[in-house]
C-alpha cells in the first residue's frame, strides 16, 4: 500500500560521494582490504580482474558493513561487465526489489536508473522476454513516478501497455498497470485492473491494498473499506495495521 508523494526537490544522489563518505568510516584494515582489492588488476585479461574485484566489493559492503546501496552499485558494474542475461537480469531484479522499499526519494531515483539501465542491457539479449518488459515498466512506475513525476509513470504504464496487449493474462504486468494507475490518480482504470487480477489470483495482497487505495482516490468510502479492512486480516501486521487505521479514519 502506498500512494505517491509530491515531487521531490531533493539533491540527486552521488555514489561515488557516498562511497566516499562509507570508506571514511572504515578501520585501517578494512580501508587496506579495499585499496588491495581496487589495486589488484595486472595486466592480461583485465574485464576477467575486474568482474572478479566487483564481486568481492559487493560482497564486503554486503557481508561486512550492510551498505545496500554500494552493494547494489558493485552487483551492477560487474553485470555489465559480464553482460550476460542472466546476470543483467538478477542485478535488475535486485535492484527493483529494493527500490521498492525505499524511503529516500534521492536514493529511489538512483536506484531506478540503475536498474532501468541493466533492464535495457537484458532486453538487447532478449527483446522478445516478457518478464524484462515488465521490470522496466516497473522501475519507471517504482522509482520517479512513485515519488511525483508523472511524466516517468506514463513512460512505466506504456511500456506495460505493451506486454498486455500481447498476452492480457499477464498478471504482474495488470498489477503494475492498476498501480499506475492509482500513482496517476485514473482510479476507474486502476480498479478495473486491479479487480482482474484478484479474479486470477484473488490472495494477492499487493492488489487487495492497492485497490483499497484506488476506491479511497475515487472517494467510494464504502468499497474503500471493505478492502482495507480484508487487507488488514490478510496482513495481519500491527504496523500495517495501524498504516491502514488511519485511512480509514481520514475516509470517515
Amino acid at each position: 500500500m502506498g500512494e505517491a508523494s509530491g515531487p521531490s526537490t531533493a539533491a540527486a544522489f552521488n555514489i561515488e560521494k557516498y562511497i566516499k563518505e562509507a570508506k571514511s568510516k572504515l578501520s585501517v584494515s578494512q580501508i587496506n582490504y579495499i585499496n588491495s582489492l581496487e589495486n589488484s588488476i595486472s595486466r592480461g585479461d583485465v574485464a576477467a580482474q575486474q568482474i572478479k574485484v566487483y564481486n568481492q566489493l559487493a560482497s564486503f559492503w554486503a557481508d561486512s558493513i550492510h551498505q545496500q546501496e554500494i552493494y547494489i552499485f558493485y552487483t551492477s558494474q560487474s553485470a555489465k561487465l559480464v553482460n550476460s542475461e542472466k546476470n543483467l537480469t538478477f542485478a535488475a531484479q535486485l535492484i527493483l526489489a529494493d527500490l521498492r522499499n525505499e524511503s529516500d526519494p534521492a536514493k529511489r531515483g538512483w536506484k531506478a536508473e540503475q536498474a532501468i539501465e541493466l533492464f535495457e542491457h537484458a532486453i538487447t539479449l532478449n527483446p522478445n522476454n516478457p518478464n524484462l518488459q515488465v521490470g522496466l515498466g516497473s522501475c519507471y512506475v517504482f522509482g520517479k513516478g512513485m515519488v511525483g513525476n508523472p511524466q516517468e509513470t506514463m513512460k512505466g504504464i506504456q511500456q506495460l501497455l505493451q506486454v498486455v496487449r500481447k498476452d492480457s493474462l499477464n498478471m504482474q504486468a495488470q498489477l503494475v498497470l492498476g498501480i499506475g494507475g492509482v500513482i496517476s490518480n485514473q482510479f476507474d482504470k486502476a480498479i478495473d485492473r486491479l479487480l482482474n487480477v484478484l479474479k486470477y489470483e484473488p490472495s494477492n495482497l499487493e492488489a487487495i491494498s492497492w485497490l483499497a487505495d484506488a476506491y479511497a482516490g475515487k472517494g467510494d468510502k464504502t468499497n474503500a473499506l471493505k478492502w482495507y479492512e480484508i487487507s488488514k486480516r490478510m496482513i495481519n501486521n500491527p504496523v500495517y495495521t495501524k498504516e491502514v487505521n488511519e485511512r480509514i479514519k481520514s475516509l470517515k
